[in-house]
């Protein structure tokens, strides 16, 4: 009978694409996302939010439309043949806060994020910028 052979994992030779958190990030204490800020306050902000910016930024973008109005992005989404949008999930610091409470609670620093454009988009354009 053959004797079975053991293969290298494969896994091992894969290099990661992924960034990862450096020590002393304020990511990477041990603090809970409540201890972060991300309390009931935050949520009630971020569901108001979202309510009144409720298409992702990233995707407006793609259809060339910058406008703030959400009326004025409907008409133009009209206009330029677009049938459906993705509700934005997501609220997102442009500048990341890292910890700065000031920064988070800036609602001029947020913008509305379909979750995909949050996690891979946003995600990498703030690895590019270090």
């Amino acid at each position: 009978m053959p004797k079975l052979q053991t293969h290298k994992p494969r896994l091992a030779t894969v290099g990661s694409r992924l960034a990862v958190m450096q020590p002393g990030s304020w990511r990477t204490d041990k603090q809970s996302s409540t201890q972060r800020g991300y309390t009931y306050k935050w949520q009630q902000a971020r569901a108001g939010y979202l309510v009144s910016h409720p298409f992702c930024v990233y995707c407006l973008r793609e259809h060339g439309i910058t406008t703030q109005d959400t009326d004025e992005q409907l008409a133009q989404l009209a206009a330029k043949g677009v049938g459906r949008l993705p509700f934005a999930s997501v609220v997102d610091h442009i500048e990341p806060h890292r910890g700065n409470m000031t920064l988070f609670w800036d609602k001029t620093n947020w913008q509305s994020l379909y979750a995909t454009h949050h996690s891979a988009d946003k995600q990498r354009e703030e690895a590019q910028q270090g």
